[in-house]
Order: structure tokens, then sequence, then C-alpha cells
């Protein structure tokens, strides 16, 4: 076993997991794109993010590729983890903002605006596609091409594949494109038509190590906000 801390708590996992894995164990939510149980790690879209390490040393990892190590101190929400967290779902956002999965998560980490130069892609390259084709469905007819802002997927040579048997996994794991939000101003990133109420509990800037983590919100359980009622 592998004795590590997380968010201030000693935990023990198994040897070969990973933070992702050990948080998720102990109930610590992380958010995840282009992570899939089933499927290898791969760390593209950096939403889980988290912090280890301690002072000057301390640095932000992929939950996902990131093995549990002896000794590993964890902070899984803390200000810089949330504050790089809301900067990649608005890059997110800037490439793909009819993605209800990518809408819903900007809801949940309250992003309110979006910076950078709308794309309106089809593809964020989380890889997901590529990783069903090749390890659940067996066939590999996808894959990458290109590099840097030429990088896209596709079939080897952009020719009608023969080994692909129109299974439709790829389409099912795709964030954009298996659902689609239905928000009618295509020109502005930010749809909020699913934006989160604000909590009534203790106001969230007086944490810098760990920011509120429960999911669902004790403090609206409790009141029964309409947060909690999904409203």
């Amino acid at each position: 076993m592998i004795n590590l801390t997380l968010n201030g708590l000693p935990v023990s996992v198994e040897e070969g997991s990973t933070i992702l894995d050990a948080a998720t164990f102990f109930g610590f939510p992380i958010p995840t794109l282009c992570h899939m149980e089933g499927l290898t790690p791969y760390g593209a879209c950096r939403l889980c993010v988290v912090e280890i390490g301690e002072g000057e040393r301390a640095k932000l990892v992929s939950s996902c590729t990131y093995p549990a190590e002896e000794g590993l101190k964890v902070r899984t929400a803390s200000s810089r983890v949330m504050r790089a967290r809301k900067m990649t779902l608005e890059l997110l956002l800037a490439s793909a903002p009819q993605s209800k999965i990518i809408q819903d998560l900007a809801s949940a980490y309250e992003v309110r605006q979006q910076r950078f130069r709308q794309e309106q892609l089809d593809c964020i390259l989380c890889g997901l596609c590529v990783r069903m084709c090749k390890e659940q469905m067996v066939a590999g007819a996808i894959g990458f091409q290109g590099r840097g802002e030429h990088r896209s997927i596709g079939t080897p040579f952009d020719h009608k594949s023969e080994v692909c048997r129109l299974c439709g996994g790829c389409e099912y794991v795709c964030p954009v494109c298996s659902l689609r939000c239905t928000f009618t101003e295509p020109d502005k990133a930010i749809c909020g038509g699913c934006a989160n109420i604000s909590a009534p509990c203790v106001e969230k800037s007086q944490f810098d190590d760990l920011m509120c983590y429960m999911s669902p919100c004790v403090a609206c359980e409790i009141v029964g906000s309409p947060r909690a009622m999904g409203l």
C-alpha cells in the first residue's frame, strides 16, 4: 500500500493507483473530460489538475496520469487549482461552446466569461474517440494526424477505413458530439441557461489551500436551496 495525504487527510491506496483513483475512492470529486474508465489515461484536457508538494516546489499535475507516490501531499481544490480549471474551461468554451458537457462544467465552476477567440470547432482533441476505437472496439480505424495547430483526427490518408464497423462508439464518447447545448446565440460562448445558483455557505474566498469540494453541497441540501434541487 502507498501512503499519501489528500486535502490534509492521510490515506492509503493500492500500488499502481493514480491520484485521480485515490481522490475518487475517498470522495474528493475531480472534474474530467478526456478521461473514461476502461480507456488508457491521456491527460489531454487538463481539467483534472491537482496541486502536489508544498511551498515554492508545489506544482500542478494531471491527476489521471500522475501515480500515487509514498508521502505525496495532494490538494484537489486549492485556489491555484481552481484558477487553472476555470482558465481551461474558458479555452474549451472558446473551442466548442455548443458542447453541453463543457457548458455544464463551466456552470458548475462559475465561469461567467470567455476571453479568447471564438472558434466553433467540432473537435477538442481529447482523444476519447481514438482510444475507444482502438482499445474497446479493437479496430483502430481513426487516429491523430499532423502536429500543433494542424493536429486533427481522421482515418489514414483521409481514405474510407476498411476496418470501421460504423459502431458509433467514437460519437458516443465524444464530449462535443454526444450532447449539444441548445442555446440560440452562437456568437456567445457562455450559455448560462444551466448556471448554478450561488451556494448559501461560507464565502469561498476565505480559503486558499482548499475550496469547497462537496458534491452535492451539504449546506445546499440542508437548506433545500434551488441548487440542491437541481433547478
